[in-house]
């Protein structure tokens, strides 16, 4: 399996300068540690790193190919991105969401124009894949293609440049492809980095995968329970392969962690992060035993976090 390289990383990053921010790395001055750096990506047009992927895999089509619209499953990230771009180039865009979606996704997807057509959990990749066929538009994958993990890879490649002497990287982990990305950069610019992925314990299929040796599927149902929505994918064969190669580590963090660490983003760094882009704090904060000291630079990779659940969080404690 041919595997993205930090070519297809520094040509992404040529595709996408004048669509993602590129975003800080921000110094944690309330850490008592002072070894933690935030990479803010909840601060990208559409409130997570996504546009990246999306925007690269979009680029990249044939023309003609691009022109006829694109098609895409999410959880929400996703599906903004990929309407975003597609908006951008004047293009149809048609994005099928699981119906438990949180409706600020739904409707900020709706908001760039795209056609939202909302199935059962676990059913969207499969209608996806029908209505492209049908329609003939090009299916663009949350995070099972080359162009897409070339694109989040960017995030890694920024790290690199702003931080050369970084000695971990927390990333979170869902279908793979931001930590494939973000890995594969950091091991060509920073070969001495650790990387770290970073899961909900609840959907822990990714680091139950790399302890085994092999692609654990966990059910839905399971992966369905953690609050963090927009980690409950599974990596693909291919993002598989990545994470195998570029992640050092896996650690997997609690529910009460995820919420104790959105507290401490919105308090402390200022920052409104989604529970799954919490994560990667979580982890610096509760679980540095399991850790590589050193600078550390944690992905908070996205911030559209439902209001209701936002608010309900905040005024715990």
């Amino acid at each position: 399996m041919e595997l993205v390289t930090i070519s297809d990383i520094e040509a992404a990053a040529k595709r996408v300068a004048d669509v993602a921010v590129r975003t800080p790395l921000l110094l944690q001055t309330w850490d008592p540690r002072k070894t933690l750096w935030l990479k803010p990506e909840n601060l990208q047009p559409v409130g997570a790193f996504k546009v990246r992927g999306a925007f690269n895999a979009i680029t990249a089509l044939d023309e003609v190919v691009r022109a006829r619209g694109v098609i895409a499953y999410s959880s929400g990230n996703h599906a903004q991105a990929v309407a975003y771009a597609a908006q951008r180039y004047g293009i149809p865009a048609v994005i099928v969401v699981p119906d438990v979606t949180p409706r600020i996704k739904v409707e900020a997807t709706r908001a760039y124009g795209a056609e939202i057509i909302e199935v059962p959990l676990g059913e969207h990749p499969a209608k996806a894949g029908e209505l492209a066929a049908e329609r003939g538009l090009t299916l663009v994958p949350p995070f099972d293609d080359a162009a897409v993990i070339a694109g989040q890879g960017t995030v890694g490649l920024e790290i690199a440049e702003d931080l050369p002497d970084v000695e971990v990287v927390l990333v979170p982990v869902s279908g793979g492809g931001l930590a494939a990305g973000v890995g594969t950069a950091i091991k060509a610019r920073c070969p001495r980095a650790r990387v770290i992925g970073v899961e909900p314990a609840l959907a822990g299929d990714a680091a139950d995968s790399l302890r085994r040796g092999e692609l654990v599927r966990w059910p839905q149902a399971d992966r369905g329970r953690t609050i963090a929505d927009g980690l409950r994918s599974q990596p693909s064969e291919l993002t598989f392969t990545h994470l195998q190669a570029v992640v050092d580590a896996m650690v997997t963090v609690s529910e009460d962690e995820i919420r104790e660490a959105v507290r401490v983003l919105a308090r402390q760094a200022r920052l409104v992060a989604e529970p799954s882009g919490a994560v990667t704090t979580a982890a610096y904060l509760f679980h540095a035993d399991e850790l590589p000291a050193g600078r550390t630079v944690a992905v908070v990779s996205g911030g559209n976090a439902d209001p209701a659940l936002f608010a309900e969080i905040l005024a715990e404690r």
